[in-house]
């Protein structure tokens, strides 16, 4: 450790310190505009937005897009049901994958080797489309929020990830358990879970983004539109030309190009703000488990 904090202060150490420094300015800097210029559009005026190809401030302030969105019914009603099937899909599939990585970190399981082969060859083979949309039909789970969450409800990385944070901690932990008459549910509750928060809240949020993004599974297997999530409703707010308050269910009529800014603003901010309460778990989660297999 002294050799390495040595080495870095030398001439050269200091040079890669300054690169890495402006090299990932540089990668920060091109991340956040665009979402800076879409915040800015969002509270610009028509004929600012489409006279200017670019700011980060608006020269004057007007809020008739989020007027618009807030008095948007099928915007409202897509935003709410998005938030439900999010949480909803999230505690499932963390279930669901913690309740088949705690058998598996066992290597006393029979027929262990060939379930994590079937795992591992479902991360580089998948069905593809239509056979999955197909199982879908069959199981009577079109136009159902069920669509959206069980077909990818276990992912194979997530599973041995998990899996492997599982194996490495301490086996006396479930032995004391188990002497005190605790059945492997009770302890998967109540003594791993507990402890394995920091690769829980890792991909806790991989899935919970993965469903609030998702926009592939809404388009295939929701064909009523009342039961349509945000993102659908995203794609047809910015894919359309002009918007009236009829197609929107607004109150307010929409600006036809503010509207569109302003609805990215919105399906953004809740996955900004879930971030920072699972960032100190998140590098944690994402190092441990990933190194035993």
């Amino acid at each position: 450790m002294g050799r390495e904090r040595y080495r870095f202060n030398t001439p050269a150490g200091r040079v890669f310190d300054v690169v890495n420094v402006v090299a990932l300015t540089l990668v920060g800097v091109i991340a956040i505009v665009p979402f800076l210029y879409v915040l800015a559009a969002s509270f610009a005026t028509e004929g600012e937005i489409a006279s200017t190809p670019f700011f980060l401030w608006p020269s004057e302030w007007q809020f008739d897009a989020y007027a618009s969105i807030l008095t948007s019914r099928s915007f409202v009603r897509a935003f709410v049901t998005t938030v439900a099937v999010t949480a909803l899909g999230t505690l499932v599939q963390l279930a669901l994958t913690a309740l088949m990585a705690y058998p598996l970190s066992k290597t006393t399981l029979p027929g262990r080797r060939l379930i994590l082969s079937i795992v591992v060859f479902t991360m580089v083979f998948s069905a593809g489309m239509i056979p999955t949309f197909l199982v879908v039909k069959e199981l009577g789970l079109l136009n159902t929020y069920w669509a959206l969450v069980l077909p990818a409800a276990i992912n194979p990385f997530s599973l041995i990830i998990i899996k492997n944070f599982f194996q490495e901690l301490p086996a006396s932990l479930q032995e004391s358990a188990r002497i005190d008459g605790a059945s492997e549910l009770r302890i998967l509750w109540s003594v791993m879970l507990p402890l394995s928060k920091p690769v829980l809240a890792t991909f806790g949020l991989f899935y919970a983004v993965g469903i609030w993004n998702d926009y592939m599974s809404p388009l295939l297997y929701l064909g009523d539109q009342s039961l349509w999530t945000l993102q659908m409703v995203l794609r047809q707010v910015t894919a359309a030309a002009d918007l009236t308050a009829d197609q929107i269910g607004a109150d307010v009529p929409p600006p036809s190009q503010g509207i569109k800014f302003a609805v990215v603003v919105v399906s953004t901010i809740p996955v900004l703000l879930a971030y920072p309460f699972l960032q100190r778990h998140f590098a944690k989660g994402m190092l441990i488990g990933s190194v035993k297999g």
